[in-house]
This record gives C-alpha cells, sequence and structure tokens, in this order.
C-alpha cells in the first residue's frame, strides 16, 4: 500500500474545502444524516480506494461498503458507500469523485497494457517511467500498481540508468565503454542500465551490462535484435521503451524482452464516474 502522510491527506481535502462548505451553511442542511455512493458509468479497475478512504476518515465519514484497490467494477456498480452528516459528505464528495476517476483511468488503462504484456509473454512486465504529472507521482504510482504494473524509476536517486546526455559530459559513448569496468566497481549495490540504440546495444551486452533500455526500436526490428542479445548475454535485462502503448504492448513483449518501459497510462482520460446521495 501507497504510503502517504496525513499532511498530504489534508492538502487534497483543503484545496476543495479551504474554509467552510459556504452552499450547506447557507441552505442549514450540514447537520442532515445521508448516505453517499459512488458509482462508474463505465467498466474499469478501481484505484483510489486506499486513498478515499483516508480522506473519508478525516472528514468523519464511515464506510459502509467498499470495493478494493485492482478490482474490475462494471458500469452502473456502486462501489464506495460512506454515511455521515451532509456537510462531511459534501465535503469529499469532489475531492474523492476526482481521486477515482482519475486513478481509476490510469489503472484500467495500465491493467489493459499487462493483460497484452502477459498474453504473448508472461515474462514480460509492464514498467511506467517517471514522466508522470509533477505533485502527483505518488497517486499515479498507486494507480499503475492497482493495475498490475511497477514503476519504471520513482527517481534518479533510484536506480543507475546511463542516457545520451550523461555520455555528452562523459566524452562519448567508446569513453564510456572503455571505463566501464571501473564505473561498475562503484555500482556495488546496483545494477548498470544503459539506454541505447540497436548498434550500441549489441556493444554493451558484449562488454557485460546489467540491462539495456533499447529505445524506439520497432517490434519487427527488435525481435531479432532480442535474440542477438540474448546469444551474446543470456543475462542481460532488456527493456523495450519509446512508443509503447495499449495497441503495440503485445508486440512488444513478444519480442521476448524482460520489460516495457511507458508513459502511456498516464495520459489515461478520467473515467465517467459520479455519487447518489440519500437522506437518511
Amino acid at each position: 500500500m501507497l504510503r502517504l502522510s496525513d499532511a498530504r491527506i489534508d492538502g487534497f481535502i483543503a484545496e476543495d474545502v479551504p474554509y467552510i462548505d459556504l452552499t450547506c451553511a447557507v441552505l442549514g442542511v450540514g447537520d442532515e444524516p445521508g448516505e453517499m455512493a459512488y458509482f462508474t458509468r463505465e467498466d474499469c479497475v478501481l484505484a483510489g480506494a486506499n486513498v478515499v478512504r483516508r480522506i473519508m476518515g478525516k472528514l468523519g465519514c464511515d464506510v459502509v461498503e467498499a470495493r478494493r484497490d485492482g478490482d474490475r467494477v462494471s458500469a452502473g456498480e456502486e462501489f464506495f458507500v460512506v454515511r455521515g452528516v451532509a456537510a462531511d459528505l459534501h465535503a469529499a464528495w469532489k475531492v474523492c469523485l476526482n481521486v477515482f476517476d482519475h486513478l481509476s483511468a490510469v489503472a484500467t488503462k495500465t491493467r489493459a497494457m499487462v493483460d497484452a504484456a502477459h498474453a504473448a509473454n508472461p515474462r514480460c512486465e509492464v514498467l511506467t517511467t517517471r514522466k508522470s504529472m509533477p505533485g502527483a507521482k505518488d497517486l499515479l504510482t498507486e494507480a499503475v500498481m492497482a493495475g498490475g504494473a511497477f514503476p519504471h524509476r520513482l527517481g534518479l536517486s533510484e536506480t543507475v540508468l546511463v542516457f545520451d546526455h550523461h555520455l555528452t559530459f562523459f566524452g562519448g559513448f567508446d569513453a564510456f565503454v572503455e571505463q566501464l569496468p571501473a564505473i561498475k566497481g562503484r555500482c556495488i549495490e546496483k545494477k548498470l542500465f544503459v539506454e541505447a540504440d540497436a548498434e550500441r546495444a549489441r556493444v554493451l551486452a558484449r562488454v557485460g551490462v546489467d540491462g539495456i533500455q533499447v529505445d524506439k526500436v520497432p517490434v519487427a526490428e527488435l525481435a531479432p535484435l532480442v535474440q542477438e542479445l540474448r546469444a551474446i548475454d543470456p543475462r542481460v535485462t532488456l527493456i523495450a521503451a519509446g512508443g509503447v502503448n495499449p495497441q503495440n504492448a503485445g508486440a512488444y513483449a513478444a519480442t521476448g524482452v524482460d520489460g516495457l518501459a511507458t508513459t502511456a497510462p498516464f495520459a489515461a482520460k478520467p473515467l465517467d464516474m459520479s455519487v447518489r446521495m440519500s437522506r437518511l
């Protein structure tokens, strides 16, 4: 489960309700007891339930029924039901709906890619990159994991991944290859990955890097390249990156790579979800 601080949860609430719900106050209905049920108009994979449960607790709403993150929910189905007074229900309404429809959209798109990849190659995982909306990495990580994927790289402190930009300051690719033994000697607890095109990937497999992120190589060219790289070094980890999406995830997975690095789930269109409220 994603770890979110109380301050983060409080921030979600304060963004929508900085002081009071003025409408409930003007109407004088804030203390009326009621029930609120979230439902979806589209089939989806649910995400955000853990976050919403925390928000509801902060706002004094009692969770009556709740589906879990990662559950498949059918169109028309109620998936989260709470009770409380009208002011608290209205304070929770939109912030929780926004969490549900945005994160569930990401989880649903992620699950489609995971299912396609696993159908073609059960040993190939979908890995989402760090190209996410600033300030939302924690929520998006929760969503992609609910959809069955893993974060490719949560930040620069997590993994060693050499890009062409690094080599610009290092003296070029040839200098990097020449000094690779010394570089690997400094990666005591980490694997050394390098992003490369097909030509450089062959060189990197021969010199013993731990993993290669093969960038923007079409599926038709990638399949024979994977076989070639495996023949050079059967232990090398291979990740396909660049343009991987729900339409081609299965084809890329079928090439025999170990993982698909993608940003596609982050662009998922929010789902059509809503709530029903009733007075108790």
